[in-house]
Parts: C-alpha cells; sequence; structure tokens
C-alpha cells in the first residue's frame, strides 16, 4: 500500500495544484512510482481521457509531472459550475447530473465509497499518493461533510503539508489561522507549512518564521519564490486572464462568465511578439488580428451577456472588416445561426447565435465526450494555409450542430472521416479542444496573420508544447529542491500521521 502525504492550502489559488506538481517531479526523480489524487475538483477546464471519461487538467498536469498516464481514478468526482449557484456533477469521469449547491452538499457524503474505491486503486499501484484538497480546510460550515480537506485526510491517513500565499498579504495569519480553526482530532494531521510566492529576501522573514512555528507547533519546510512557469492552469483566478498589452500579432479571446478551457490558447501565448488577451468589454476589444470565441459551460447564458456586455456587436463589426473569428465548441455554436435547448439541458428555450455561420446547434441531454484526431478540411479565407493540417484533441459538449457550411475539419471516425465545424469567409468553428495544441497548426495561423499584416512570418517561432512542458515542469521542481525542506518532507511521508518531527 502506498506512502501519502496531502497538500492543503489556505484559501483557492495559493498553488496547492503548482506545489502537488512539483512534488511529483521531484518524487519522479527520485525513483518513486507516484500519482496525484485530488477526491474533489471544482474547474471548468477539463481534459478527456483515452477511455473517453472527463477529469480535472490540475491533475492531469500533476499526472504529466509524475510521469503516468491521466486517469479518473486521480480525479473521481469533477464539479463544473452551469451558475452561481449550480454544477455539473461527474463521477469517475461521466455524468451523474446537474445539482444546486445545496442539494449536492447533502448528496457528497453518498460518494464516499466511489472515492475511496479510486485512491485505493492508485495506493495498489504506487509507491506514494499526492493529494490535493481544495479550497481552504479552515472552512468550518463545510467540515461536516468534508470529503476533500482534513476529511480526506483522515479517511486516506494522509499527513498533511499546508501551503500558504504571500503574495496575497497576511500569510501568517492565513496559516496560523487556518491552524488554529482546526478540531482536535484534525490538528495532529497538520506536519508543516509551506510560504509560496515570495518575493524578496527571505532573512527578512526568519523572525516571523520562527514565531510562526513556535504558534502553530509545526515547523516551516520551505518559502518558494514567486514563479514564472507556463504551465497549464485551470482556475479562472489565473493572472494570464488579465488583459495585457497588444503584441506584434494580437489575438483576443472573449473571456466569458464560464469560460471553460482557455489552455486551448496557451500555445500562442509562448510565442515571443504575439499577445493572447482576455478581454471582458469592448473597450478592451481594440484592432486584434484574430478574436477567439472559447468554450463554456453554458453556451446560451453566456450568449446573453455577450450580447447585454455589447460584445456581440463589436465581434460582428470585426467580422465585417474581414478579422478572424475563430469559435471553439461552446464559441462555436455562438457563431451560429441558433441554438435550441428542447430538453432543458441549458434552462430550454431558443437564442438566435451571432449569425455569422450558417449552423443551427440543438441541445441533448447526452454529452458527447472523446478523444479525436484528423485533419483540417480544405477551408479558405485567412487560414486557408492550414488546409490538410493534421490536428488532435478532444470534444466535450452537450449540443448537436449542422448546416451547410463548409467544415473546419474531418475527423477519424468509425465510418471514415466526419465533418466538424464550419467556415465561411474569414469565420471558422470547431468542437475540438486542443486544435491549437500542434506546434504546425500555431505556426500556420501566425504566418497567415503576418502575411495580412506585412509582418515577415519567419519572426515569430512557435514552440513544441509538449516538450515546452516538460522543461517547464523540470524548472519547478528545480525550485522545489532549492526552497523546500525535502529531508523533512521525506520523514513525515515516510511517518505518515504518526510522524511526530
Amino acid at each position: 500500500m502506498a506512502k501519502s502525504l496531502m497538500i492543503q492550502g489556505t484559501m483557492s489559488g495559493v498553488g496547492k495544484s503548482l506545489v502537488t506538481a512539483g512534488l511529483c517531479r521531484v518524487l519522479r526523480q527520485d525513483g518513486y512510482r507516484v500519482a496525484p489524487f485530488k477526491s474533489q475538483n471544482m474547474a471548468l477546464n477539463s481534459f478527456i481521457t483515452s477511455e473517453g471519461l472527463e477529469m480535472g487538467r490540475a491533475q492531469v498536469l500533476q499526472a504529466q509531472a509524475a510521469g503516468v498516464e491521466p486517469s479518473v481514478l486521480m480525479n473521481p468526482i469533477l464539479l463544473k459550475p452551469t451558475d452561481d449557484t449550480g454544477s455539473q456533477v461527474i463521477v469517475n469521469g461521466e455524468v451523474l447530473g446537474v445539482m444546486r449547491a445545496a442539494e449536492y452538499f447533502r448528496f457528497k457524503e453518498q460518494l464516499i465509497p466511489r472515492v475511496m474505491e479510486a485512491y485505493h486503486t492508485l495506493a495498489a499501484e504506487y509507491d506514494i499518493i499526492l493529494l490535493e484538497g481544495a479550497g481552504s480546510p479552515a472552512e468550518i460550515n463545510l467540515r461536516q461533510r468534508d470529503i476533500v480537506n482534513m476529511g480526506m485526510a483522515r479517511m486516506a491517513e494522509a499527513p498533511v503539508l499546508l501551503v500558504g500565499d504571500i503574495d496575497r498579504g497576511g500569510v501568517f495569519a492565513q496559516l496560523y489561522g487556518t491552524a488554529a480553526l482546526l478540531t482536535e482530532e484534525e490538528r495532529p494531521l497538520l506536519k508543516a507549512t509551506v510560504i509560496n510566492k515570495f518575493r524578496g529576501d527571505e532573512e527578512i522573514l526568519r523572525p516571523g518564521l520562527a514565531q510562526l512555528e513556535a504558534l502553530t507547533g509545526v515547523p516551516v519546510a520551505g518559502v518558494l519564490p514567486y514563479l514564472s512557469l507556463q504551465l497549464d492552469e485551470e482556475d479562472s483566478l489565473s493572472d494570464r486572464l488579465e488583459n495585457g498589452a497588444p503584441g506584434l500579432i494580437d489575438l483576443a479571446v472573449i473571456r466569458l462568465p464560464r469560460i471553460s478551457n482557455f489552455t486551448d490558447f496557451d500555445n500562442f501565448a509562448l510565442v515571443p511578439g504575439v499577445s493572447v488577451r482576455y478581454v471582458s468589454h469592448p473597450g478592451q476589444l481594440g484592432d486584434p488580428d484574430m478574436v477567439i470565441l472559447p468554450g463554456t459551460k453554458n453556451t446560451m447564458g453566456d450568449l446573453a451577456w455577450l450580447r447585454q456586455s455589447g460584445l456581440e456587436s463589436a465581434i460582428k463589426q470585426q467580422a465585417a472588416r474581414g478579422k478572424v473569428i475563430f469559435g471553439v465548441c461552446g464559441g462555436y455554436q455562438m457563431l451560429g445561426q441558433s441554438l435550441e435547448d428542447p430538453d432543458g439541458v441549458e434552462g430550454g428555450g431558443r437564442m438566435a447565435g451571432l449569425g455569422l455561420l450558417a449552423v443551427r446547434t440543438v441541445f441533448a441531454p447526452q454529452k458527447t465526450r472523446t478523444r479525436v484526431k484528423g485533419k483540417f478540411a480544405p477551408v479558405g479565407g485567412v487560414l486557408a494555409g492550414l488546409s490538410g493540417l493534421p490536428l488532435e484533441g478532444y470534444e466535450i459538449h452537450m449540443g448537436v450542430s449542422s448546416g451547410p457550411e463548409i467544415p473546419t475539419a474531418f475527423l477519424e471516425g468509425e465510418g471514415g472521416l466526419k465533418e466538424d465545424g464550419a467556415q465561411s469567409g474569414n469565420v471558422y468553428g470547431s468542437y475540438v479542444h486542443g486544435i491549437f495544441d500542434s506546434r504546425q497548426v500555431v505556426e500556420g495561423v501566425l504566418q497567415a496573420l503576418c502575411r495580412r499584416r506585412g509582418i515577415d512570418p519567419g519572426s515569430l517561432a512557435a514552440v513544441d508544447r509538449a516538450s515546452y512542458q516538460q522543461q517547464q515542469l523540470d524548472l519547478l521542481a528545480g525550485q522545489v529542491r532549492a526552497h523546500l525542506d525535502l529531508d523533512l518532507i521525506y520523514r513525515v511521508i515516510e511517518g505518515g500521521i504518526g510522524y511526530e518531527g
């Protein structure tokens, strides 16, 4: 049976996922078979495994750091918010249903056997399991039915490392306050703390670290610096979603309220001279070379927001000027003539789309979840150079779209190639998440946009994303080795919940 260590945080966004990924990489480098595990994740950025099952991207990144194939066992419960009070509940990669927050709070204890079955299956296959918490273990109103923080630590008998974010301020209060709110039963599980995102001279922190250790009764395992790494993120709190300055080639991604899988466009951001800006209102749109409508967990709700915000009109103006418009998944659905929901999947009713593609989308209760590969169809417009290029990715959507337009791509299926997406002039749409993941496709898009602007296409060179991400994970592991007390962490892992220091 595997040893374990759980990484919890003082709040969302403190860096739990990154610390877990870094430790996964270090343990792998040290020769251990290690797997990540998060019993319950809430995120709109998800991934489809080779079996066609859905899981959170953070555990995918951690699996890549550990050098293992992503599995839904690593994230048995995924919550995808549909609005402010409800989420689609995905268990072991498949949709269980949509629940209001209060309904799920009462129901989730019934999922404990499935969570523990997933955990024990992993624990039988690996040397070490690195568990990740969610939010904060000090959310005392949620303690009664907790299955993701101290409740999960107790069930897995996992010692806990608590991470705080100094960049937000008040890190000592974060860590001490969290420790102070633990129950007598929970407190012995906490073995050490970590301060994350530090900028400056660590010596200035020394007096505070000593006092923190005295107050909490556990050691500080280290102070990680603020790291500027380009790794997949799943949290809508990500800094990269802030609107930035236009680059030599400027891509504007519409920041929908329920934006999903925004990592689809990370490859562009890796190219020096290319800006990927996330815009929330017409004043931020500017004069981009390409406007991207991303995926969303609530297509009709976000289309209504697009209309009310004035961005629908601004996008149509860009299309009329001949700018490239590209919609992915829900963004593709919005570009069509109509969206119809006869079964109430997104609340029911019918809405007019942007009308830039002659496509009709009808929502159905059954969710499409599949990995795909294929090639771009013979398309026209500015991106005609993509014609015939190979593509690979995955589909996650609830609707079926049809119409007379030229398809954007052909995907391999049991009956041969099937049409995907639609294209008309400089407006393109596709259901494929990851359509821009390959270096060849990114270069094809950028070369086309450069030629249109009269810029030398050779001045912008794309990178191989998979290789780049492995390099970034190695850099992360190097920082973990340099700034965390790995001897202490290994002793905690070996000693488990009985470790006394």
